[in-house]
């Protein structure tokens, strides 16, 4: 079954492949050259089309290839990780296959090894919340080791040196790293279980159709791009186009909306979890502190 990552792509897909079946219903003869006259097209009395195929009659093709060529854009694009570096596996986006913000966002609940360090301070630049008996990133600080393993808020931290951690508390995990070795640290997590992305396509006037107040989505334009792919109230905006927007104020995330091309992927978790999540820090602390870096794709 194919996964599209908008309802706009599965329809500009399923489009393509029914223009591409139809011109295979047509079979025209090869011209003879023993023609001396002017002639229609022969008529296919066994197809129910109307027209014959743009591709057959008018000498312009909707092949795969000449649109890959001609408008890279509207390319059908099925991309996986035989073929395609920073790949979404069985993703077919004919307008967002484009979209490096696609590429940025992507939530794989995964599990992963990292290995940390400290820094000249001996800190990992790093903290953490219990959540359901997990434990979960909550912050990570700009440049710090954290970042650069490219840890995010919200993954959920498994086992540090060997040790699960199921069932402790805040307290015990940021003693475990405080008393951690300076190299070595090796940290198993599942990547971010509680979000998931949304990507969404800008109309005639720029608007993709949601409102939000201090980054928590509250209300949804109907008949929106945001309503047709299934955008929720109630969530907290975590990322756009993958770039974490924690802490920033309002006009910052507009800013980043509006700057970030036709095609926006936001990443969101439910409000409950993530109020749940930071409420012993202080939203200046996520402003100041924060990684809100571009991550590589």
């Amino acid at each position: 079954m194919s996964l599209y990552p908008t309802l706009e792509d599965m329809k500009v897909d399923h489009m393509m492949k029914a223009q591409l079946q139809r011109e295979s219903q047509y079979n025209v003869p090869p011209i003879s050259h023993e023609q001396t006259g002017p002639s229609a097209p022969v008529y296919n009395s066994l197809s129910t089309a109307l027209y014959p195929s743009l591709g057959k009659y008018m000498d312009l093709e909707f092949t795969e290839e000449m649109i890959a060529q001609n408008m890279p854009e509207y390319s059908l694009m099925t991309v996986n990780n035989s073929t395609t570096s920073g790949s979404l596996p069985g993703i077919i986006a004919p307008l967002s296959g484009q979209s490096l913000g696609l590429q940025r966002a992507q939530v794989t609940n995964g599990i992963r090894e990292l290995i940390l360090c400290k820094d000249k301070d001996g800190k990992i630049g790093l903290r953490v919340h219990a959540v359901n008996n997990g434990i979960f990133v909550c912050l990570v600080s700009q440049n710090s080791p954290a970042a650069l393993a490219g840890l995010r808020f919200g993954d959920q931290i498994l086992s540090i040196n060997d040790v699960f951690v199921a069932g402790y508390t805040m307290e015990q995990v940021h003693k475990m790293l405080r008393n951690a070795d300076i190299n070595g640290i090796k940290v198993v997590v599942r990547d971010r279980p509680f979000e998931r992305t949304v990507t969404m396509h800008k109309d005639s006037t720029g608007h993709i159709g949601f409102q939000f107040k201090n980054g928590k989505i509250i209300a949804l334009v109907k008949d929106s791009s945001a309503a047709r792919n299934g955008l929720l109230t109630d969530h907290q905006i975590l990322e756009v186009n993958g770039k974490n927007v924690i802490g920033l104020m309002d006009k910052e995330i507009t800013a980043e909306i509006e700057n970030g091309g036709n095609i926006i992927t936001i990443t969101i978790i439910p409000s409950y979890i993530y109020d749940h999540m930071i409420k012993k820090m202080n939203n200046s602390l996520l402003k100041t502190l924060m990684d809100h870096s571009v991550p590589d794709v």
